[in-house]
């Protein structure tokens, strides 16, 4: 049996007749459905839900791609299926550059599209649990004092406590103690873990 995932399918489509007819066919897999005829729509009404996108290329005021760039920009991090007409390729072929994991040439069949839609779902799942793990990190960070977060940023590079007290200008005992606090701060129960939680911040 396929796990369901958790998520709403994000169609946004210019063409109300195709809107419709997808709603009701990934509604009839019981997928929870938002359509939207412009990226100005979508924009307007999207509050952070986690799932996944299909994304007309085409569209009137603001296409595919801008939209796209836009959602970058603002943070909004959904898989995006690229649906395009046959002209529409060289599009489709940039969007998969921006990030889009996927693109379906119109008309496509029925049966490709559910397990492409649960794919990006689960893409959608990880991205999600990726962003609320992030955001733990960067509330944990916020928590720390300015001494340890410069012990910190040293200490990630590899440097032992007698460098880090010598670029600091305190006593390795000092540094020792710092270090133990920013590890107890940021829950990180290795060195490893600490390294990994900065690249995240950084990232």
């Amino acid at each position: 049996m396929q796990t369901r995932h958790t998520g709403t399918v994000f169609i946004v489509d210019d063409d109300d007749d195709f809107r419709d007819s997808m709603q009701w066919l990934l509604e009839s897999d019981d997928l929870p459905v938002r359509s939207f005829s412009s990226a100005r729509d979508f924009l307007s009404n999207y509050k952070g839900e986690r799932g996944c996108m299909l994304l007309d290329v085409r569209m009137p005021e603001i296409n595919g791609l801008a939209l796209q760039q836009i959602m970058l920009e603002r943070g909004i991090r959904l898989p995006i299926v690229v649906l395009s007409g046959h002209g529409d390729i060289p599009m489709a072929v940039t969007a998969m550059k921006n990030g889009a994991i996927d693109f379906l040439e119109k008309p496509f069949d029925d049966e490709v599209l559910i397990p492409l839609v649960q794919s990006a779902l689960r893409k959608g799942d990880e991205q999600f649990k990726d962003l609320q793990q992030l955001e733990q990190i960067r509330k944990l960070y916020e928590g720390l004092s300015r001494r340890e977060k410069e012990v910190m940023a040293l200490v990630v590079t590899g440097k032992a406590n007698r460098e880090i007290a010598e670029d600091l200008g305190i006593s390795p005992k000092t540094v020792e103690v710092h270090r133990s606090r920013v590890m107890s701060k940021m829950r990180a129960e290795s060195l490893p873990e600490l390294v990994n939680q900065a690249a995240q911040l950084e990232g």
